[in-house]
């Protein structure tokens, strides 16, 4: 599987395995079932609730932590120094280990209502020199942020030491948020895709469709696929191991430039309706 080097060196599969909504039943057979499947890099957080089962399977696989890419999250009610510090040690301590390769904060502003709501510059840069003193004292391999737009990695780098290595966003054909993608890699930070198929609300878009068609793959497929070309990192997420298999061999296709030209250019679509600036926002 492909692997991308992080601004630190870091590496990172291309493919991991996307665990929200994946594990409300059985959690930990379903990630060890990807595991099996040959994921390695599995993406959790805290508000997924399921850290503890992401972390019994990775001990019960058999197959040495080391050989695991494990990301968790910062809760946007966790935010601020202290609150940060705490947060972590209760991650690691749910995952069963004594490090993250990937610690994100998951979303820049507390929940639209909170009396904090507005006071967000001022807690992401607490959080992020807490990630910072942690990433430096080797208890993180590399650290970053998820569902930042450029006002708010402007205000995090603005005194940062350490610049993230990723910013996860909600990336997909019809959603592909050029200003955000554009502002993190002209400062070398990676771009990692959360709902890489739109949740399935993709699936009975025509022109997805017949392109996929042409392929004889699945629309889902065809979504990773483009993503990949993209150079995003990818999160999919399936309970069924055929589509967990499926999902590996994504880099294994080629779709043609005209296609993803068309792909570039399609009208918006999918978008999950979650925004950091404007409401609240769900897991």
């Amino acid at each position: 599987m492909k692997e991308i080097k992080l601004n630190n060196g870091v590496m990172i599969p291309q493919i991991g395995y996307g665990t929200y909504k994946s594990t409300t039943e059985d959690g930990y057979q379903v990630v060890l079932e990807a595991i099996r499947a040959g994921y390695r890099h599995l993406d959790t957080a805290a508000l997924y609730e399921n850290e503890e089962e992401v972390g019994r399977a990775v001990r019960e696989s058999g197959i040495p932590r080391e050989d695991f890419f494990i990301t968790s999250k910062l809760a946007r009610y966790a935010l601020g120094y202290e609150n940060t510090k705490r947060e972590f040690e209760t991650t690691l301590k749910k995952l069963g280990t004594d490090y993250l390769d990937l610690y994100l904060i998951h979303w820049p502003r507390p929940d639209y209502g909170d009396p904090d709501f507005d006071n967000w510059e001022k807690l992401d840069t607490e959080s992020w020199r807490a990630m910072e003193e942690l990433y430096e004292e080797g208890r993180i391999r590399a650290i970053g942020v998820s569902n930042f737009l450029p006002q708010h990695l402007k205000n995090l780098m603005k005194d940062s030491r350490v610049t993230p290595a990723i910013n996860q966003l909600e990336l997909h054909p019809g959603y592909l948020q050029k200003e955000a993608v554009d502002y993190s890699r002209a400062r070398g930070i990676e771009v990692e895709a959360w709902s890489p198929i739109g949740r399935a609300r993709l699936m009975q878009e025509p022109l997805l469709m017949d392109i996929a068609k042409k392929y004889d793959i699945s629309v889902a497929l065809l979504c990773l696929c483009f993503d990949l070309q993209n150079d995003f990192i990818i999160l999919p997420k399936s309970t069924h191991r055929e589509r967990m298999e499926e999902n590996l061999r994504a880099d294994e296709i080629t779709i043609a430039e005209e296609d993803m030209k068309q792909i570039m250019s399609m009208q918006q679509a999918g978008w999950s309706g979650e925004h950091p600036d404007r409401e609240t926002i769900k897991p």
